[in-house]
This record gives C-alpha cells, sequence and structure tokens, in this order.
C-alpha cells in the first residue's frame, strides 16, 4: 500500500529529480516518526481491542527468526554431507 503511494507520487517525475525528492524523507527523524506512527498504529489496532493476534505475532516471529538463526549451521552441516558423500566418506 505505501509503495503503491510512493509510486503515484514519483511516476511523474524525472529520474534525477527523484533523488531529491527521496532524501528528506529517509532523514533519521521522519523514519522515527513513521516507526511511532506505525507502533501507534499497531498498538490501537490490535492492543487496545484485546486481541489475540499480538501472541500470534510473537510465536510466529520467533519461529521465523529461530529458523533464520539456525539456517547458516544447517547449510554447512547439509554441505558438509554432500562433500563426504562426494568423496567416499563414512557420513
Amino acid at each position: 500500500m505505501a509503495l503503491r503511494q510512493f509510486y503515484k507520487e514519483i511516476r511523474g517525475m524525472k529520474v534525477r529529480e527523484i533523488p531529491d525528492y527521496v532524501k528528506p524523507k529517509l532523514s533519521i527523524d521522519n523514519v522515527k516518526k513513521s516507526f511511532q506512527r506505525g507502533l501507534d498504529k499497531y498498538h490501537a489496532k490490535y492492543i487496545e481491542t484485546d486481541s489475540i493476534d499480538p501472541v500470534y505475532h510473537v510465536c510466529f516471529g520467533g519461529m521465523a527468526l529461530s529458523y533464520l538463526v539456525a539456517l547458516p549451521n544447517e547449510r554447512r552441516h547439509l554441505e558438509h554431507k554432500q562433500h563426504a558423500k562426494e568423496h567416499g566418506g563414512a557420513h
């Protein structure tokens, strides 16, 4: 939704005008305000309505994060296993 709005705003601009338009939007102050607005919207939508969804968000977010943290180790393990298989290892 936000990307669609951003596209509508820059659609008529020339390519060299876009950096001057985007630069103020990426300032630290503007990013902080946007993040705070997002937190306020989340609080109004889920916390104040006594919804169970935040519990789901924490559970699924934790599962996704743990998967991403373990992924490099799993890839190394699988590469080692494949290497041993190709070279006649005891694996």
